[in-house]
């Protein structure tokens, strides 16, 4: 099998797909919680088993409404500093899983242009691409902290913006992920995608989704697609 012609780009997520790396996510959620809890959201209105973006998302909807939509921007520099520091405490540990930096490299001679989009923030995915020694294979790089929160995966909008710092639309664009909301981001945007067994989701949480999506064991199999 070898990759659908329509394809111009290939989108990498950060942690999990492309980079081994360590944050601590449980930490990272908890801070959410806790943050929105302060101000008075009530337990039954949060999902702790749902992660750090839905968390954010439900508590920002609970306060505006109830309207609290004023507070909003406070919240979003309390919580971005604090999930920047977490994602930080172990950043020097960042690894490009084997063979993917050689991927890349393939990927680009082929010509294809090359993107990452990561829900971590820029300082932290800047820093984490040049420790794993990838940062200069990639074309455009979108973080976080680049647009406003709802605009983030598994938002459309998301892919949207990485195809377009690429010059493409979002249908020629193969987005590779080890998560839900990758799948989610790829697929309401138009873009290809594959999952990888690498990160979050295993075999069968990836059936549960879609019996129809595409695995590889990680990101350097993509070279066998090429």
């Amino acid at each position: 099998m070898t990759l659908d012609p329509r394809y111009r780009a290939v989108c990498f997520d950060m942690d999990g797909t492309l980079l081994d790396t360590k944050v601590d996510y449980v930490r990272m959620s908890e801070l959410i919680y806790d943050v929105f809890a302060e101000l008075g959201v009530p337990e039954e209105a949060m999902n702790r088993s749902m992660g750090f973006k839905f968390n954010v998302d439900e508590g920002y909807a609970w306060l505006r409404d109830h309207g609290r939509t004023d507070e909003l921007y406070g919240i979003n520099a309390r919580v971005a500093k604090g999930a920047r520091d977490i994602e930080m405490e172990r950043v020097d540990e960042a690894r490009a899983f084997p063979g993917g930096k050689e991927m890349l490299k393939t990927l680009r001679a082929r010509g294809y242009k090359v993107g990452v989009l990561t829900r971590g923030c820029r300082e932290y995915a800047e820093t984490a691409l040049r420790i794993a020694g990838v940062d200069g294979c990639l074309d455009c790089l979108v973080a976080r902290d680049d647009y406003p929160e709802e605009e983030a995966k598994p938002s459309p909008i998301a892919m949207e913006h990485t195809a377009g710092l690429l010059g493409l639309t979002p249908d020629r664009v193969l987005f590779l992920g080890d998560h839900k909301f990758d799948y989610q981001c790829a697929e309401s945007s138009g873009a290809g995608f594959i999952g990888v067994l690498s990160g979050a989701y295993r075999e069968e949480d990836w059936r549960e989704l879609s019996e129809d999506i595409m695995l590889l064991p990680t990101v350097s199999q993509l070279v066998d697609l090429i």
